[in-house]
């Protein structure tokens, strides 16, 4: 049986930090993480309506539109804004170091790309900055080995490592973001916090300038 849906006026479709870090976390292509990165694409927040949710889900059948969006809302990935919301202006150089500094609790934190080599850093000194971003080029070359038995044996779809403490919680962490074929690793010393808006504006940033469309 159809659900009947009533779409809110006057909202834009924006993700939550929880809903971009979904889109970016996995190479494997689902209905939500398409959508989601779709949304990731444009350069600024859409106006919540029919037409454009069906660009957006790349498909012309209404109900089904309806049923993702209500699934990802329910899920926590999506939100609507009272007012539309620009892709972050300036050059990732000038960006990311102010949108990295929030997403950790000491003030740690860096970018790196696949081949070991840090894009920004706050907090860190250069020297250790170079080494974290070394070593995350350098696990995930293991996971990738290991991929049958965390994701197939185990059933770990998580890709994201951690150096951890004699209770367990994570001292250093290391969690991979995909960008369309790119990989990008977040390294964050101490406690990491990523259900922040600047997390959101980072995995857009990142989104528009090496997505393919």
């Amino acid at each position: 049986m159809s659900v009947h849906y009533t779409l809110s006026e006057d909202l834009y479709l924006y993700p939550t930090p929880a809903g971009a870090y979904y889109a970016v976390s996995s190479l494997e292509m689902d209905k939500p993480r398409q959508f989601l990165c779709k949304l990731l694409q444009q350069p600024q927040a859409m106006a919540l309506n029919v037409n454009n949710i069906k660009y957006l889900m790349e498909n012309n059948e209404e109900q089904k539109c309806f049923d993702l969006l209500h699934h990802c809302q329910k899920v926590g990935w999506v939100q609507g804004l009272a007012v539309s919301r620009q892709y972050p202006a300036g050059s990732l150089e000038d960006t990311l170091p102010t949108l990295l500094s929030k997403l950790s609790e000491g003030g740690k934190v860096l970018l790196a790309d696949s081949q070991g080599f840090y894009l920004a850093t706050h907090g860190f000194p250069h020297e250790v900055a170079e080494e974290f971003s070394a070593l995350s080029a350098e696990i995930a070359i293991v996971h990738d080995r290991r991929s049958g038995l965390l994701s197939k044996n185990m059933g770990l779809k998580s890709q994201a490592w951690a150096i951890v403490d004699a209770l367990g919680n994570s001292e250093v962490g290391f969690w991979p973001l995909f960008v369309s074929k790119n990989r990008f690793v977040i390294v964050i010393y101490g406690i990491p916090h990523f259900n922040q808006p600047e997390f959101v504006s980072l995995v857009w940033a990142l989104t528009m300038r090496y997505s393919t469309k």
